[in-house]
């Protein structure tokens, strides 16, 4: 399924059926359309309405961090963050956001209940995801995910919830760290570094299915 001629037929039809209800209004371009009403109109099209998205394509942001939804939102819309396909589909839509709708989206997600993805997990797989995630790699002098993401991988202002985000989201995100600049500026980029294919999958598949 190519995810990418999907979301651009579906959001050039949310744009261009713009109406003048302001509540309901799809127009990017307008700094007077709240920014939870775009959650609504256009961001649930990829992120789901409450941000339980279900395709593993596009990152959960319910419950996320609303510090962290503006940062990202404000590196796409400076184009400060390139990694594919997140630039692809991102710089586009964030081009005209104000300060204010950014915080407006981001808030609103924040505030949105999480509901975890129903995936069968391979206990042994999350047995080793959950020593990573508490204790890190030491032998490859990795910390834990735990000492900046929290205890319950909730996130701590910046620094992202990631607890529930879907698995293969989560291995993408860290090939990413690891193998370009399109996410400059973040620790992760050498935390990630010597993380191996099995230490992601693993911690991956216990972020996913994270106890709650």
């Amino acid at each position: 399924m190519n995810y990418k001629h999907i979301f651009l037929a579906m959001t050039l039809g949310a744009i261009g059926a713009g109406c003048s209800n302001i509540e309901r209004s799809r127009d990017l371009a307008n700094p007077a359309v709240p920014g939870h009403v775009l959650a609504v109109q256009v961001c649930a099209i990829c992120h789901g309405v409450d941000g339980n998205s279900t395709s593993p394509a596009f990152p959960r942001l319910a419950g996320q961090q609303a510090a962290y939804i503006v940062n990202q939102l404000k590196n796409f819309r400076a184009q400060g963050r390139s990694d594919p396909a997140g630039s692809e589909y991102m710089w586009g839509l964030s081009h005209h956001l104000t300060d204010a709708q950014i915080d407006d989206i981001a808030a609103y997600y924040a505030k949105q209940k999480v509901v975890a993805p129903d995936v069968p997990t391979d206990p042994k797989l999350m047995a080793a995801g959950k020593d990573i995630f508490e204790n890190g790699v030491p032998a490859q002098n990795v910390i834990a995910c735990a000492a900046c993401h929290g205890p319950k991988g909730q996130g701590i202002e910046a620094f992202p919830r990631i607890a529930n985000q879907h698995a293969d989201y989560i291995v993408k995100q860290l090939n990413v760290f690891q193998i370009n600049q399109g996410r400059p500026g973040t620790p992760m980029e050498f935390i990630a570094h010597p993380l191996t294919g099995d230490n992601k999958d693993a911690v991956a598949a216990y972020l996913q299915d994270f106890p709650n």
